[in-house]
């Protein structure tokens, strides 16, 4: 299965800062959210036969228009969360509420020299449950009310990680094996 996140290192500033980007992949977490939405149908009593086919059917043409627009948005939340390392020059002075399937969302960060590769990979993966839980939670809201709450308690759980997790740095250290 292909990886749903990938981190590249994009550079070195002379500030000692190093510029890496997240790329969380579209399809992969269409693919999530598709795989939750379904197992949220599946639990739902036999006798609520429509109502699980509309809990199912997140992926389906015209609900799939929802869910980007909702990706859309919890990227841009989560790039404004993210602002100490994100924070950007304004590019595009123009912006339209077209919808457009972007293939991969990327998070461009400036983060310290002593920023570890394991802290990028767990921001990282955070990010991308992050952003399938918002789009669960709204879809939830729409389709099956009684578990939107279900989906904001995870949404809130993985935004205190990355609260936690954004302002780690590490020092480098070498740890002394025991037997020396």
């Amino acid at each position: 299965m292909e990886k749903s996140v990938e981190i590249l290192e994009c550079g070195r500033e002379p500030t000692g800062k190093r510029v890496v980007v997240i790329i969380l992949k579209r399809e992969q977490l269409l693919y999530d959210i598709k795989n939750y939405c379904y197992i949220e149908g599946d639990i739902m009593p036999e006798d609520t036969q429509h109502s699980r086919h509309m809990v199912q059917d997140v992926g389906e043409e015209g609900n799939v228009d929802r869910v980007t627009r909702i990706l859309d948005l919890a990227h841009a939340d989560v790039v404004e969360r993210l602002y100490p390392f994100t924070q950007h020059e304004i590019h595009h002075p123009v912006v339209d509420d077209r919808l457009r399937e972007k293939p991969v969302y990327g998070i461009f960060l400036n983060v310290p020299e002593s920023y570890s590769q394991t802290t990028l990979n767990l921001l990282g993966g955070l990010i991308h449950e992050l952003m399938v839980c918002i789009a669960i939670a709204d879809w939830m809201s729409i389709t099956n009310p009684p578990k939107e709450e279900t989906w904001k308690r995870k949404v809130e759980a993985t935004l205190r990680r990355i609260n936690q997790v954004k302002g780690q740095t590490r020092d480098r250290s070498r740890i002394r094996p025991h037997w020396l």
